[in-house]
């Protein structure tokens, strides 16, 4: 209505933002973080926001240097630590040892806003708390969970967009570079399709004792996955490790006792 002040506006805007990083809506995110940023400065929570949606979308030279800005706010941020850690590693990674001299400059907080973010002492007003705050928890704790909350949000995501670029690359028979993309998404999030997925690439590269190990992580999200037993099976076969691979194969014919591909492999192996 124009009658809320900077500070009021600045917290619709970073909320909003949240949401836009849930939905995937990365652009929209940083549009209302930096909006949220020029009401108020350095505000940790559309910084670490913006943070997150320039890693969704790649831009890693401008995640960094949000990430390390809500550092300079208040160093005892881990999610801003860990997204600064992942950052430099995939900087490394893209632009190699001089990724430094690619970097945007860094902007230097004042220690007013590095004061602004502390815990009150006992007995002191806690005028510096933001409002959302519930009675005994601090400013900082509260914008920790809200930054690890939305980190993770954000890394869940970027993790199934790898996925997909994965599963196309196989599609195309491109499974070595498949591997690199569905390695990039484990790193982000463990899930067991990704783990099976990456094992039928190593199947095909002919790198089975990867792939036992890949199955068998997936097993361990999901002991009863039918692909994971299955791929975990072939690779033992390979392996000539053939009372495992039929161990394999029976705990999945319990699951699926008319799975055929199953079935075929177990007359293999049982004639090995």
């Amino acid at each position: 209505a124009g009658e809320d002040t900077a500070e009021e506006r600045s917290v619709l805007l970073a909320n909003r933002a949240a949401c836009h990083l849930k939905d995937g809506a990365c652009s929209l995110c940083v549009n209302d973080c930096s909006r949220a940023l020029e009401l108020v400065p350095f505000g940790m929570k559309p910084l670490l926001r913006r943070a997150a949606a320039y890693e969704a979308l790649e831009r890693y030279p401008l995640a960094y240097v949000d990430y390390k800005t809500v550092l300079q706010v208040d160093n005892t941020v881990q999610a801003a630590h860990d997204g600064v850690n992942r950052m430099t590693k995939a900087l490394l990674e893209k632009d190699g040892v001089n990724w430094r001299q690619k970097l945007p400059p860094i902007p230097t907080v004042p220690v007013s806003a590095q004061t602004r973010w502390s815990i009150p002492s006992a007995g002191a007003p806690r005028a510096n708390t933001p409002a959302t705050a519930r009675p005994g928890e601090s400013g900082e704790s509260l914008l920790l969970g809200w930054a690890e909350s939305y980190q993770t949000a954000a890394d869940t995501e970027r993790a199934r967009t790898l996925k997909e670029e994965g599963n196309e690359l196989v599609k195309k028979g491109n499974h070595k570079k498949a591997v690199e993309k569905y390695s990039e998404s484990l790193k982000l999030n463990q899930e067991c399709a990704t783990y099976t997925n990456r094992a039928l690439c190593y199947l095909a590269l002919k790198k089975y004792k990867e792939a036992v190990q890949d199955c068998t992580e997936a097993l361990r999200l999901d002991p009863k996955n039918v692909k994971a037993l299955y791929r975990r099976a072939q690779a033992l076969k390979e392996l000539k490790d053939y009372k495992s691979s039929i161990a394999d194969i029976k705990t999945l014919l319990r699951t699926e006792p008319k799975n055929t591909a199953a079935l075929r492999l177990l007359q293999e192996l049982n004639r090995a």
